[in-house]
């Protein structure tokens, strides 16, 4: 494939996630993102795990389609490792991670072609946080709500498209508003809480952690080269720290008996 024709399904790719997520940025002003475990990014078995879970839950409908199955191998995972637990039937390891599912069917279940997840992290920060709090808030904010095409809904994202994938690991639960005077008088829907209905397969403390995993990978994902260049960066900072100390010194004997 041409490398402009590469550009332009990337630059449309990118193009779609800010589509996709412009009620999202609209809504800055209302609930405040949750704080991502950023210590996440550098935990080799939560990336890996991430992967895990990104391939299982978002990959059936999602893709991202400019990342190699193969580019694992930076998280530490063997090429066994990724044929075994993340790869479909007929896929190869040196594959781009797409689905299969048509974009046609796709708009006519979610009424949107979903975004490709490459950076999807990298295109939803704002002035509440980054993206990577963005997408942590999100997957753990869908609740119940039977007026929805889908059954759910979501505070962070209201009226989004998208059902809750992630349902049987969290449970069912409802959002839960109550009716107050306001300014003027005014009655307002207020948002008090979430109230678990049914129990999911995991506790709320072990949901949390897995979403801090996949939204890990998510940003892992968007940078393969963030935890390096961020290395390089505090390498090449501390060489110039001991470079000025050095020159420091080597002026001041240089110039010691001048006068």
């Amino acid at each position: 494939m041409k490398k402009d024709t590469l550009m332009k399904r990337f630059i449309a790719s990118v193009l779609v996630a800010f589509s996709f997520c412009g009620v999202a940025h609209a809504q800055e002003g209302g609930p405040a993102w949750d704080k991502f475990p950023t210590e996440r990014l550098t935990d080799q078995a939560a990336l890996q795990h991430g992967a895990k879970l990104f391939v299982n839950y978002c990959l059936n409908c999602h893709q991202a389609a400019y990342m190699r199955y193969n580019r694992l191998h930076d998280i530490g995972l063997t090429d066994d490792q990724i044929k075994s637990n993340l790869l479909f039937a007929g896929d190869k390891v040196g594959d781009l991670m797409k689905t299969s599912l048509d974009p046609k069917d796709a708009k006519a279940f979610f009424g949107i072609v979903p975004p490709d997840l490459s950076v999807i992290t990298r295109s939803r920060s704002g002035s509440n946080g980054s993206g990577a709090d963005y997408l942590y808030t999100y997957l753990r904010s869908f609740y119940r709500d039977e007026t929805r095409p889908t059954g759910w809904n979501n505070r962070v994202f209201p009226n989004v498209g998208m059902p809750h994938v992630l349902w049987e690991l969290q449970g069912t639960q409802r959002a839960v508003f109550e009716d107050e005077k306001g300014e003027g008088e005014q009655v307002e829907h207020v948002f008090k809480g979430f109230k678990l209905e049914t129990p999911g397969t995991l506790s709320a403390a072990d949901y949390n952690a897995d979403i801090a995993d996949l939204v890990a990978y998510l940003q892992w994902m968007s940078e393969p080269a963030q935890n390096d260049r961020v290395k390089l960066g505090v390498e090449v900072l501390i060489f110039l720290s001991i470079f000025w100390v050095i020159c420091w010194r080597l002026n001041a004997a240089y110039w010691k008996d001048v006068k």
